[in-house]
């Protein structure tokens, strides 16, 4: 019996994604840039998980370096990127192209800037389909049509024949839902798909998120740089900083059993609702041209001790499921000073 039957037969997921060890680096006339440096996580069939964090944090390069959508001053290493029991980080160009669209699809942050502006909607939503689907280009239309009315366009008969600039911002985020679920991907990624769009909107995306990932049954990475936006359809979260992970958990356990000062400071700047004064974290973001050797948080944490600047503490295991990579977590911290409280 294989581990992923061995799993379903106990009631559990199979990953469908598990990441070892990912770095990318940048080279750059400055230097190389350490975007990301040494993350490992998965992702289990069905699952939605949020990866959150400032700008500049590694959530994008992340997701791209697991695509292989890198420019070419990028270098990319992993143990192992496993797909669907594949190892992708060994993936040839050509193998990606047939894996991309197809098995993982991608709704990228600025649906603008992502749909080409001098081809129609049908163009851009038919060429995938012929390439990964074997449609012709009848069939293609058909079903560019079918899936523009799932996704909730008036009609769509007539958007078909439109360019990008003719449609709103949120008409255009349902066309890349439309365009990234129409091969039936068995993981959507989503990097802020809800970036430049009001209030009523974003909260129509995230349902319609909501309501194709149950329809299709699929795995979501939603990024966002924040964490309302990630409550709202992820189940478990990744706190990235630095380019590293400092805090995992499920939903629950980052919100009401917040482990890590950079995690409380993003839970501090979110409107509570309640009139009371946002408090922002103090300070600027390491510069992964020269990343700290230590905490990449440190310089900028209230808690921070001799021990934060000298050596990156391990991923502290709180409970099932919740880690932390802090050393407030140590034992002998601890004992010295108690549990500290951080929200």
């Amino acid at each position: 019996m294989s581990e992923k039957e061995k799993l379903q037969t106990n009631g559990q997921s199979a990953k469908l994604l598990e990441v070892k060890n990912l770095r990318t680096t940048f080279h750059t006339m400055s230097g190389d840039v350490q975007a990301v440096r040494g993350t490992s996580f998965y992702v289990s069939e069905g699952e939605s998980i949020g990866i959150v964090g400032e700008s500049g944090c590694g959530k994008s390069v992340s997701m791209l370096s697991i695509l292989h959508l890198l420019d070419d001053n990028a270098r990319l290493e992993a143990e192992e990127i496993l797909f669907d029991g594949n190892d992708i980080s060994k993936f040839s160009t050509k193998e990606m192209r047939k894996l991309n669209g197809k098995e993982i699809a991608m709704i990228f942050q600025d649906p603008m800037t992502s749909l080409n502006p001098v081809f129609t909607i049908e163009q851009q939503m038919r060429d995938p389909l012929m390439r990964h689907l074997g449609l012709n280009k009848q069939q293609a239309r058909e079903k560019a049509l079918q899936m523009l009315e799932t996704v909730g366009i008036p009609s769509p008969e007539s958007r078909l024949k439109q360019y990008p600039h003719e449609l709103s911002g949120g008409l255009r985020q349902r066309v890349m839902i439309a365009i990234a679920m129409s091969c039936s991907p068995k993981l959507l990624i989503a990097d802020e798909p809800t970036t430049a769009l009001d209030v009523t909107v974003q909260a129509q995306i995230l349902d319609l998120m909501k309501q194709m990932k149950e329809q299709y049954g699929m795995a979501v990475i939603l990024i966002s740089h924040d964490l309302g936006v990630i409550s709202s359809l992820c189940s478990r979260v990744i706190v990235m900083y630095g380019g590293l992970i400092v805090e995992e958990g499920q939903i629950d356990d980052i919100f009401y059993r917040t482990a890590h000062p950079y995690t409380a400071g993003l839970l501090e700047s979110i409107p509570k609702g309640d009139g009371s004064r946002l408090m922002p974290i103090n300070g600027t973001p390491p510069d992964l041209l020269n990343p700290p050797v230590g905490c990449p948080f440190a310089a900028r944490c209230k808690y921070a001790m001799k021990l934060c600047a000298k050596e990156m503490p391990p991923a502290y295991t709180l409970d099932e499921n919740h880690y932390s990579c802090c050393w407030l977590h140590h034992p002998s911290v601890k004992a010295k000073r108690g549990s500290v409280k951080l929200v």
